[in-house]
């Protein structure tokens, strides 16, 4: 989001229609994948891909940011990661420690909601960095899906997309670090002033 742009409360919005298509896809995802249809498989993880990026360039440029896509498109990617993850460790495409690891981040944010919202906070703001690793890992599902063809075109997925897997794993906990700390912040200046104030009652 561009520094000072308005964030609206609107529902019907392009960018909006952009992430519901995203989520839509998800479930076709998984009927594609547990029947073995993988180059349909493959289209729809790329066109995923694709409109992940396409609703954060709308939203800028047609100055339609809203609270609701703010909530909407990282929903919209934890549960494609969440999904095709599964749908790959159920193919053995991937190991099942693939699926703990990043699971685990992202039950250890939602265990923060309350928290927040105990003190009067809503979810935090999706950081570049966190977006980086979405970006890294929804680029790495295609390639590894793709590394179970063989030959070359097999051998070569198979090694840029396990490097893409690492990043993006790297990258999704650096950014749950740096979610935590955010939380802990908004937490400790939340319960300053009322810390203060008892110390000034003693």
């Amino acid at each position: 989001m561009q520094e000072g742009q308005e964030i609206s409360s609107r529902v019907f919005t392009i960018p909006n229609l952009v992430s519901l298509l995203r989520l839509a896809l998800v479930p076709v995802f998984a009927v594609l994948i547990v029947v073995g249809e993988d180059v349909w498989a493959l289209g729809v993880l790329a066109f995923s891909g694709f409109t992940d990026w396409l609703d954060g360039v709308l939203a800028r440029r047609l100055h339609q940011v809203t609270r609701l896509g703010q909530m909407l498109d990282p929903a919209a990617d934890r549960l494609f990661i969440f999904v095709t993850l599964a749908g790959l460790a159920w193919r053995d495409v991937v190991p099942l420690w693939l699926l703990v690891v990043i699971v685990a981040r992202d039950v250890l944010l939602l265990c923060l909601l309350p928290v927040l919202a105990r003190h009067g906070y809503g979810p935090l703001p999706v950081s570049f960095v966190g977006k980086a690793g979405t970006f890294a890992l929804l680029y790495a599902f295609p390639l590894l899906l793709l590394a179970t063809m063989p030959g070359a075109v097999g051998a070569v997925a198979h090694v840029v997309g396990w490097a893409f897997t690492w990043w993006g794993v790297g990258l999704y906990w650096v950014a749950g670090v740096q979610y935590l700390r955010q939380a802990r912040a908004l937490v400790a200046a939340s319960a300053g002033p009322a810390v203060e104030g008892t110390e000034g009652e003693a």
